[in-house]
């Protein structure tokens, strides 16, 4: 419970510390100031106007989607069938629209062709665990749907993962390697911190469902 506790505690901050520096990065000074789309600015092809269009509503709808998910992982939720099942449809849909605005995002992404090919991969990641999600829980498998949306959500925390990955690799690499090597880096250690969380719950389960007794 402790645990639990501070885990999503954790999370909530790491969340607060992310959404300050998208504010700070993109929002206070103006998006055509950060460094990121100065670079995007050099190509006469871009549109910062219609880039606009597509990237506000995708830090939103992502961010939206980082903060109910911890929650979603709290008793008070779980125990709150109908809270939960708002909530869970506003994290589908938030998830369902911003796949929809990544296509776009990804022609004009920092470190080009490969970085573009690399959100293309975690949109297909992030529409497939969403999905199987959203899926089981209108067959009301709980237990699957459980498992596939904390799959959902390490494809959705990869917003995060892949803005702390991406620093040290951008220190010696070009953005055309770095940015790539950094998405595919947070799809990885993400599915595979959940999966291992996965495995941990069935164990858990079955040594409740088949205790073992001693005989003295």
């Amino acid at each position: 419970m402790k645990n639990r506790k501070f885990t999503i505690g954790l999370m909530y901050a790491i969340i607060g510390l992310f959404t300050i520096y998208i504010f700070m990065m993109f929002l206070l000074n103006g998006v055509e100031h950060a460094p990121m789309v100065k670079g995007k600015m050099a190509d006469h092809d871009f549109s910062l106007t219609r880039w606009k269009w597509f990237f506000y509503p995708h830090i939103l709808l992502g961010t939206i989607s980082l903060a109910i998910g911890p929650f979603q992982l709290t008793r008070k939720s779980q125990q709150n069938p109908r809270l939960h099942k708002m909530l869970g449809k506003i994290y589908a849909v938030a998830i369902f629209i911003n796949i929809l605005m990544v296509p776009y995002l990804s022609l004009s992404a920092t470190g080009g062709n490969g970085t573009m090919i690399a959100f293309l991969v975690l949109n297909v990641f992030w529409l497939w665990t969403t999905s199987m999600g959203v899926i089981r829980a209108t067959q009301r498998k709980i237990k699957a749907h459980k498992e596939w949306i904390l799959r959902s959500y390490a494809i959705t925390w990869v917003f995060v993962t892949f803005r702390i990955v991406v620093i040290p690799f951008s220190l010696f690499l070009d953005s055309s390697i770095a940015f790539p090597i950094a998405v595919y880096l947070g799809i990885v250690i993400n599915l595979l911190y959940v999966e291992r969380r996965n495995r941990k719950n069935k164990k858990y389960t079955k040594v409740q469902v088949h205790p073992t007794t001693k005989l003295d």
